[in-house]
């Protein structure tokens, strides 16, 4: 494996001017790891924002097909990868081999797939509408639209998933294919794994031909405020806390500039156990619940901190079936120590909430994190008490036990947005849960049924959003072949001459696409 250099990624090459110091933590020793990595100046900050800027005209007008190959060309690099690579990644988070491998893969995929989305051409969005000179009252000019790609993006790099949602995550991908260079904030805790990958990047950039400086990359714990309120900035997406998350948003709102950012930022995703599964399958339920809540620690924005049922004496049993699995799990250790310490600084105020009850799970001490369940009073619900709106990033869960289904679905209706909502029920629970859909449609982004987060899929019907704090703008999604839209802007070409018209709205459609021509579908060539 190549040296960590620790120097920042600028226009295709590599600058180091900073005196301040970083380093990456052992995630089970705690221990630093060797490699040095310098804080970005505020002049790297401006060069590596620069950069992109310079690229972004001769990129966005690249051919799809182009596009295409630099992102397969990234996926074939990142496959290339070896296992010390694996073995570095690991010491960073503390995730498993296995865990890191499908990530791996994940990612190399996600650029195949945004490649395919390049190739078929859907993302165009072409339409046209012919002039109708001869129309009364007013003639209509030829009006053509396609969307191109917004600008440079600034991409923050999550602590959760140091391949999937970093450097070389599903931000950057749907944002190079959307013809955006991108310039990453790489994420503290993981700084010698986005190395890696970031270097896999300049070889695909080089061996494909790309602009210089359509990926740039920086280190540091203070250069994100300059990055999103730098001129040349047209985006930003991020995963990460909604403390953080809003942050950046309000800074993008307060810009001269204002620009979108989206975030995705906290999530409780709900989990609705309706009566009759219960009563057929309680056990198994519980059994699949206390995995979904314990799965990679809990380390997960889908992971189910809220279950929700009906009193019955089946749900007093669930509720003691899981609890009883959960007390029993053994303590995992989390990405890094900031992440245990809000960990268990969430576990504490549940536990000094009068209105809450703790079911499960052993004192946290030591370096690892322990399971939990609490049973929350469901009038703090209806209340609007913050507690149980806020995710705690972990393996915790709380359950709410109304009294009846009208109660259900006013605690349904209590709660905000969520990037996953989900329903645990059997057919006779179905014949009448219409009314439940409909409200979980209104507060999240994928509705599950007997099924459990994570769940998510790299595809091009996935949804990975939700409204409001679940993240900045729900009309997007940061997973699957939608993410795409958010760093593209449409584009209107009024009375333009077929020479000067992007490829996607020129008469002969050189690029063979599906277009929306005077209100019909149509592939064919126009006269």
């Amino acid at each position: 494996m190549t040296a960590i250099l620790g120097h920042n990624y600028i226009a295709g090459a590599r600058s180091g001017a900073g005196d301040i110091h970083l380093q990456s933590i052992d995630a089970e020793s705690g221990e630093p790891l060797p490699a040095i990595f310098l804080q970005a100046t505020e002049a790297e900050v401006d060069a590596a924002a620069q950069a992109a800027a310079s690229a972004y005209p001769a990129y966005r007008v690249l051919p799809a097909p182009r596009r295409a190959e630099f992102l397969e060309a990234i996926a074939t690099e990142l496959d290339a990868l070896r296992d010390d690579f694996i073995a570095t990644v690991c010491r960073e988070t503390a995730l498993p081999t296995g865990r890191i491998q499908g990530e791996r893969a994940r990612i190399s995929g996600q650029m195949r797939l945004f490649a395919q989305v390049l190739r078929r051409g859907d993302f165009h969005g072409a339409r046209i509408d012919r002039a109708l000179p001869l129309r009364q009252p007013l003639p209509r000019a030829d009006l053509r639209q396609c969307r191109m790609g917004i600008g440079p993006v600034a991409v923050f790099g999550a602590s959760n998933f140091p391949l999937a949602f970093s450097t070389a995550g599903g931000d950057t991908a749907a944002a190079l294919a959307a013809g955006c260079p991108v310039v990453v904030k790489a994420h503290s805790g993981h700084m010698a794994t986005a190395e890696l990958v970031a270097d896999a990047i300049l070889r695909a950039a080089v061996k494909t031909g790309m602009p210089t400086g359509v990926f740039n990359m920086i280190y540091g714990n203070r250069v994100g405020e300059q990055l999103v309120k730098h001129a040349a900035i047209q985006a930003v997406g991020f995963t990460g806390s909604l403390k953080g998350g809003r942050a950046l948003y309000d800074m993008a709102a307060a810009r001269k500039q204002p620009i979108p950012v989206f975030a995705e930022m906290s999530s409780i995703n709900p989990v609705v156990v309706l009566p009759q599964a219960l009563k057929q399958r309680g056990a198994q339920i519980a059994t699949d619940l206390a995995a979904s809540v314990v799965q990679g620690c809990g380390q997960f924005c889908t992971n189910p901190g809220l279950i929700i049922g009906i009193s019955s004496p089946e749900f007093s049993a669930f509720r003691d079936r899981l609890a009883g699995i959960l007390a029993d799990q053994p303590a995992q250790t989390m990405l890094n120590s900031g992440t245990l310490k809000s960990y268990a600084a969430g576990i504490e105020r549940l536990l000094a909430h009068s209105g809450i009850r703790h079911l499960a799970g052993q004192p946290q001490q030591g370096k690892q994190a322990f399971a939990q369940l609490f049973q929350a009073d469901p009038q703090l619900l209806l209340d609007g008490e913050e507690l149980l709106q806020e995710e705690v990033f972990g393996p915790t869960s709380i359950i709410i036990e109304v009294a009846s289904r009208e109660h259900l679905q006013q605690a349904l209706s209590a709660l905000q947005g969520q990037l996953t909502a989900t329903l645990i029920a059997d057919p006779e629970d179905l014949k009448g849960a219409s009314d439940l859909v409909a409200q979980l449609e209104q507060i999240a982004g994928r509705l599950l049924l007997n099924g459990y987060p994570t769940g998510v899929e790299v595809c091009d019907a996935m949804v990975h959003g939700g409204p409001y704090p679940a993240t900045s703008d729900a009309r997007g999604t940061s997973v699957g072949t939608l993410a795409i839209d958010r760093f593209l802007r449409p584009v209107c070409y009024q009375n333009y001459p077929d020479e000067l018209l992007p490829e996607a709205l020129r008469n002969t459609n050189p690029l063979g696409i599906w277009r929306l021509v005077d209100g019909q579908n149509s592939k064919e060539a126009l006269a």
